[in-house]
């Protein structure tokens, strides 16, 4: 989980038998989330992975299962969410990307450029300090930030499009399921949700539409509420073995 993790999921998911983990990356912030946190943020939950592996909390080392995990998270966790699952940095659709930004007409209420854009301004000082055992370019992407233990990922309004591209995506080969508002302007439904989820070629994927709403439709306890049910039966699926819940999403 993630922030947002916690936000929507916390004690529904506990009640249905999963054991969730907080993750709050000490680099990312709102107010600046594409920095170095789309690469710190990922290797901060691999980190927790490991020690939750090495030194289970006391009292859950019987129902802890790490090699059995599930990631989720909502706007730019969403993005981390990817991340882990897999999508490879795409440098030269990124920084095309944002070379051709302003000259594109977006929605009104789209952060796209400003939000976005701003990492392309200091790509070799980012790619210097990641280092090389990421930034190297292999058949002109990045190297993933991800691990065989994680089975499924959730990312829900997820903002990463322009940070992967097509072939970034397809580099995910696990299920995927995508939470989306049709009328996020924030994001852009169809620039980032629906594109992310017709190139995620590779993996058994799922989006889920709300219509007619917005990036802030979690605020919603309804929405909330389905949400829940989306994680579980996802979830429950994919880690925990349960085939009569694929009728539920």
């Amino acid at each position: 989980g993630s922030n947002s993790g916690s936000y929507l999921f916390k004690p529904h998911l506990a009640s249905h038998g999963f054991v969730m983990a907080i993750v709050q990356s000490p680099g990312f912030s709102y107010e600046a989330p594409w920095n170095n946190s789309v690469i710190d943020a990922p290797l901060d939950y691999l980190f927790v992975l490991d020690m939750l592996t090495s030194n289970p909390p006391e009292g859950l080392d019987d129902v802890l299962d790490t090699n059995r995990v599930g990631v989720g998270g909502y706007s730019s966790d969403g993005l981390f969410s990817l991340a882990l699952g897999g999508a490879r940095i795409n440098p030269e659709y990124f920084l095309s990307q944002c070379a051709q930004a302003p000259s594109l007409d977006f929605p009104p209420e789209f952060i796209g450029i400003e939000y976005f854009c701003k990492l392309s301004e200091r790509w070799d000082e980012f790619s210097s300090q990641v280092g090389d055992k990421i930034s190297m370019v292999s058949e002109g992407l990045w190297q993933p930030t991800t691990d065989d233990r994680i089975l499924a990922i959730m990312p829900m309004a997820p903002d990463s499009a322009w940070l992967y591209g097509a072939e970034g995506l397809a580099a995910i080969n696990i299920p995927s399921l995508i939470i989306a508002g049709t009328d996020d302007q924030l994001l852009s439904y169809e620039l980032s949700p629906c594109y992310i989820y017709e190139h995620l070629v590779n993996s058994e994927r799922i989006l889920i539409s709300f219509i007619d709403e917005q990036h802030l439709m979690v605020m919603k306890p309804e929405i909330k509420s389905r949400i829940n049910h989306f994680a579980v039966a996802f979830f429950g699926y994919y880690l925990q073995g349960h085939e009569e819940y694929a009728d539920y999403f």
